[in-house]
């Protein structure tokens, strides 16, 4: 059964948010929410395409970089090809396809610093509330300093940059005894410092992108690291440097050999995320045949390498120069796959009967998903909940004005679309701002189709929050495509007064009269 969307401001029973109409409320044209990877970039293109745009990059956290400040674990890393994941406007220069963490956080300061960027974030200013007034087509939002007082402001439009995982807490399930064990349990996202796991033995828990990146960048030092999976992963072996990419850069010009290899990379992950969809059992067998190869002759790679769903069902693991599987020939590592019963004092009871001895236990267990960074988001006082609505060109939502949302794809690198959703939005200021409008809303004219889930992945992630994220119809715009060749069609090259999106303008009030102001709804053909 599909989810219902709705219309304008969502039916809900939440008090009428007071909006705050003082002049001490600063205003600006635009706030941008999150100085990470998407927050810097969107405030790039706003700077270069609306430089008449006022702006303020409010992040709750005391340094930019979001992710890649956040996370701290040791071989921490990009899980795809930084040609893709830097910005359009400043190809990647780095040696490494596959970067280390390090590497791309000074990337984003970098980036910030040469443009003036960081000179408009505010840090310490978490926004607990927003609320769109139709009476002055502004949003009235309110951030949390980290003394705990409190901020307004008013913009007449808002990105959101927030990602989609809680920052606080990671996911973890309840397992059975977690009090009782004895040695250090280390939470990949909140990472000690001063952890010591020379000579200790570990066991990490998972098999996505951060159990893969952990495992063989701890076990040099570990006595022992055990992989335990519940079920494997898909995995593809890749070069940190890429050879290709690096002839291009040595024989073209960076204005030309950037684009490039951009555009090349994009369109392979692209064609492989295709046919896998297209003949899931060809490239089963291909990937497959390759971790074979990988490892040791007689492994179990059926038991600990051959999951149980298609290829892409779920994001492919990315394993950097065959890091693993050296480590796994090595004797360094092994990998278990099977169920928890329970923790114990000294390690972890499976359903097989085997006890596994650790000294740290690591849950690389997955993300929590939290859209618009647990913003409490009201259209006229009514809250707005964001998992009944429908996603307008995977960027803004079904009746929600002036309010823009930076979501990455599933099956490619996180800015590639967000560049594009950056670029959509600042030809959407410049329409507004050469006609003299004050407000745009999609909203849901003929049928859209039936209402999907937004991101089809059966990652556990992605299911546990299915209800929290909008939602997608069949027929643009509001069907989200994972494919950056159509979305670059299809949102950077379109028009952008299409018919789902309502513009207007408020009147100003009658001097002669005093009379209220009135929202008058402006076509625009």
């Amino acid at each position: 059964m599909s989810a219902k969307a709705t219309t304008g401001a969502a039916k809900s029973a939440a008090p009428k948010a007071s909006v705050d109409k003082s002049q001490s409320a600063e205003e600006f044209d635009v706030l941008i929410i999150g100085a990470g990877l998407s927050g810097v970039g969107a405030a790039h293109h706003l700077q270069t395409s609306c430089p008449w745009a006022t702006y303020a990059v409010l992040e709750s956290r005391d340094s930019m970089g979001g992710t890649w400040d956040l996370f701290r674990y040791p071989g921490i890393r990009s899980d795809s090809d930084m040609f893709t994941l830097s910005y359009e406007f400043k190809p990647w220069k780095g040696e490494k396809s596959i970067s280390d963490g390090e590497s791309i956080l000074n990337y984003i300061k970098e980036t910030a610093a040469e443009a003036g960027i960081d000179e408009h974030i505010r840090y310490g200013h978490k926004v607990v509330g927003t609320n769109w007034s139709s009476e002055d087509s502004r949003w009235h939002v309110t951030a949390e300093r980290n003394d705990g007082s409190k901020l307004d402001l008013t913009a007449k439009f808002i990105i959101s940059c927030t990602g989609y995982y809680r920052y606080d807490k990671g996911y973890v399930p309840d397992f059975k005894g977690m009090d009782s064990f004895e040695g250090t349990i280390a939470h990949p996202q909140h990472w000690p410092e001063d952890l010591d796991y020379e000579d200790k033995l570990v066991i990490i828990i998972g098999s996505g992108a951060t159990a893969i990146t952990l495992v063989p960048a701890m076990a040099p030092l570990a006595d022992h690291v055990t992989m335990l999976q519940r079920s494997p992963t898909y995995l593809l072996s890749l070069p940190a440097k890429n050879p290709i990419a690096d002839l291009a850069r040595k024989a073209l010009p960076g204005a030309i050999s950037g684009p490039l290899v951009r555009w090349s990379l994009a369109m392979g992950t692209l064609g492989i995320y295709n046919i896998s969809r297209a003949a899931p059992g060809l490239v089963r067998s291909r990937l497959l045949s390759r971790v074979k190869r990988a490892l040791p002759k007689g492994y179990d790679v059926d038991r600990h390498f051959t999951p149980k769903y298609a290829p892409w069902d779920q994001r492919l693991c990315v394993v950097t120069d065959g890091d693993l599987f050296r480590e796994i020939k090595k004797g360094t590592v092994d990998v278990r796959t099977d169920n928890i019963v329970e923790f114990t004092p000294k390690g972890i009871l499976l359903e097989s009967g085997d006890e596994l001895q650790a000294d740290i236990i690591v849950p690389a267990t997955g993300l929590d998903v939290l859209f618009l960074g647990g913003i409490n988001l009201c259209v006229d006082g009514e809250q707005v909940d964001p998992g009944e609505r429908l996603s307008y060109k995977g960027t803004m939502l079904e009746g929600v004005p002036n309010l823009a949302i930076m979501f990455g794809y599933a099956n490619a690198s996180w800015t590639l679309k967000a560049d594009l959703s950056a670029n959509y939005v600042c030809r959407l200021l410049n329409h507004m701002h050469v006609n003299d409008l004050d407000f745009c809303i999609p909203e849901q004219g003929e049928d859209a189709g039936e209402h999907l889930p937004l991101l089809g992945l059966s990652s556990g992630y992605i299911q546990r929050s299915v209800d929290r994220l909008p939602k997608q119809g069949e027929k643009f715009p509001w069907q989200v495509h994972q494919s950056y060749i159509k979305d670059y069609r299809s949102i950077k090259m379109s028009r952008i007064d299409d018919d789902a999106m309502r513009f207007g303008k408020i009147e100003a009030p009658a001097k002669e009269t005093g009379t209220s102001r009135k929202t008058k709804a402006k076509a625009n053909a």
